[in-house]
């Protein structure tokens, strides 16, 4: 697997990577408000996402027991890990705007607004992929990237209320 799938999700991980982006920002938007560190909001943003991640894994672990009938083994939970993986790997990008923050190459609101804009490119690319492999037209593909993009404004416009 390359670098462009690990952070943007495999053609598999579409789903993964646009519902952790969309976790990743609500939880910066929500943290970001009270005025935390960016260390802080970095550790709260990831432990939110390895809780949903956890989560995840275990709820698809248990339906593919369900569906055949018996106990999963060590290798198929970590399959479904490996499935699922979108989902923790879509805090890498955001992550790093906050690191940088904590740093303070940046200020920490100026690191939380990157962040939110790295969550944004990352939902507008998901939607492009998922038109091109759906073979989308311009007016789906507008259809998809707007969808996404529409997810993530809402989560900056809150964003944007709660700091004012």
């Amino acid at each position: 697997m390359n670098v462009r799938n690990l952070l943007l999700g495999s053609r598999e991980g579409i789903a993964g990577a646009v519902y952790g982006t969309v976790i990743v920002m609500a939880t910066i938007a929500a943290g970001s408000k009270g005025g935390l560190s960016a260390w802080t909001l970095l550790a709260t943003m990831a432990a939110t996402v390895v809780v949903l991640w956890i989560a995840h894994v275990y709820a698809a672990a248990l339906e593919h027991s369900i569906e055949h009938d018996r106990r999963l083994r060590w290798r198929e939970i970590t399959a479904v890990a490996a499935d699922e993986r979108s989902i923790l790997l879509s805090g890498v990008i955001p992550g790093v705007a906050l690191a940088l923050g904590g740093i303070e190459v940046w200020k920490t609101s100026t690191a939380a607004w990157l962040a939110l804009g790295a969550g944004l490119v990352v939902l507008f690319v998901q939607g492009v992929r998922y038109a091109r492999v759906e073979r989308l037209g311009f007016g789906g593909t507008v259809v998809a990237v707007g969808v996404n993009l529409g997810l993530g404004l809402v989560i900056v416009v809150l964003k944007a209320a709660l700091s004012h």
